[in-house]
């Protein structure tokens, strides 16, 4: 089967001019691509079935891409063998007027800012947004702050909590959103409090919020300044806890955890806590049982076998109970969970209430960093 004649030319015509991307409107058969002069686009006159037609479409533009009509699939087996990151083989892939061509490319680790824009052009989603900030060259890039706009406007109609957190860490990343921006989703969260673990990922130091340091900060500082100053893991991990940004931190910690929404937004909020605290997670740890972890903890500052430990303690020993706490949040993961979401798929109330005995204990934590 061939094309119509008028579609065949105006086709042929299109390909003779330098190309950056192309997107087939399926519905409208009409072909759209972005070119250095700018737009253009061919509306399309079948002579056959769509879908049959628009594989002969398709197969126009394979050929002239790659030399071959076999499309996406053939060009992938080529493209792998050539290197992922090779920006080449990234420009080819958004040529072809696939889907499938266009999210490889944004999900390769090569792309550039320049690439991310024509992709953004052929195939504007929020996933694909998503995808192309996690490229430091895109959140560098005058694309990067176009697709978190986006992403930032698509918010309300995320259904998936996991989704939303994502998409909140990504536009959090420097440069990206303003100031206004910022507080405005901030305050988005006080009702979604998934949002909070979004934050916590990405600004776990700068969280938007007003909080006093703890009523220990100052005296606590000035007994541990020298240690700070030497690297001590545990005196660092105490001052930066003690101290306003890290009450904030506690605080957001604790409203995320009274109402996960689903299995997806407990694993990383525990992850985002844990993170925190690595620092002076200890090398070894019983990972799946919190009643381990807490003894485990105990056992550590009591034993007086760490150096770096010993040396905060001798100093201040009223904060034994704290960094015993700090120590415990520090092995927080999804090992912990588990034993619990492989029986279950329960989100919700019901998915709370059967973790219950894992968000207390660490609730008690938080509570004893907050005192």
């Amino acid at each position: 089967m061939e094309l119509s004649a008028e579609d065949n030319l105006r086709l042929n015509v299109l390909l003779a001019q330098k190309l950056q991307a192309v997107r087939i409107d399926e519905s409208k058969m009409i072909v759209h691509a972005l070119t250095d002069r700018g737009e253009a686009k061919v509306v399309l006159n079948p002579n056959c079935k769509d879908e049959k037609y628009l594989k002969e479409v398709k197969a126009l533009f394979s050929t002239h891409v790659m030399g071959s009509p076999g499309g996406y699939p053939v060009f992938l087996k080529r493209w792998t063998r050539m290197g992922q990151a090779r920006d080449e083989s990234l420009q080819q892939l958004l040529l072809l007027g696939e889907s499938e061509a266009i999210v490889a490319a944004v999900h390769a680790p090569g792309l550039t800012d320049e690439l991310a824009a024509r992709a953004w052009w052929a195939m504007p989603t929020a996933e694909n947004a998503r995808r192309m900030l996690e490229k430091q060259a895109v959140v560098q890039g005058e694309t990067g702050a176009v697709l978190a706009g986006f992403l930032i406007e698509f918010l309300p109609f995320e259904e998936d909590p996991h989704v939303m957190i994502e998409s909140v860490r990504l536009v959090l990343q420097p440069g990206l959103i303003s100031e206004e921006e910022k507080q405005k989703l901030w305050a988005k969260a006080k009702t979604k409090r998934n949002l909070y673990v979004g934050f916590m990922h990405a600004l776990p130091d700068e969280l938007p919020m007003d909080s006093m340091a703890h009523a220990s900060f100052e005296s606590v500082e000035k007994k541990i300044q020298s240690l700070v100053n030497e690297g001590n893991p545990y005196a660092i991990m105490l001052s930066r806890i003690l101290g306003n940004k890290g009450q904030a931190f506690i605080r957001t910690a604790e409203a995320a955890l009274k109402k996960p929404s689903n299995q997806q937004v407990v694993e990383s909020l525990l992850n985002a806590i844990a993170f925190y605290f690595d620092a002076i997670r200890p090398v070894s740890y019983t990972a799946d049982n919190i009643e381990v972890i807490c003894n485990e903890a105990g056992c550590i500052c009591a034993a007086q076998k760490d150096e770096a430990l010993n040396s905060v303690l001798v100093i201040v020993p009223e904060m034994k109970e704290m960094i015993q706490s700090m120590l415990i949040l520090s092995c927080l993961s999804v090992k912990l969970l588990n034993p619990v979401f492989s029986q279950t798929d329960a989100i919700g109330s019901g998915m709370r209430k059967k973790i219950q005995h894992i968000i207390d204990p660490i609730i008690d934590q938080l509570h004893i960093l907050a005192k």
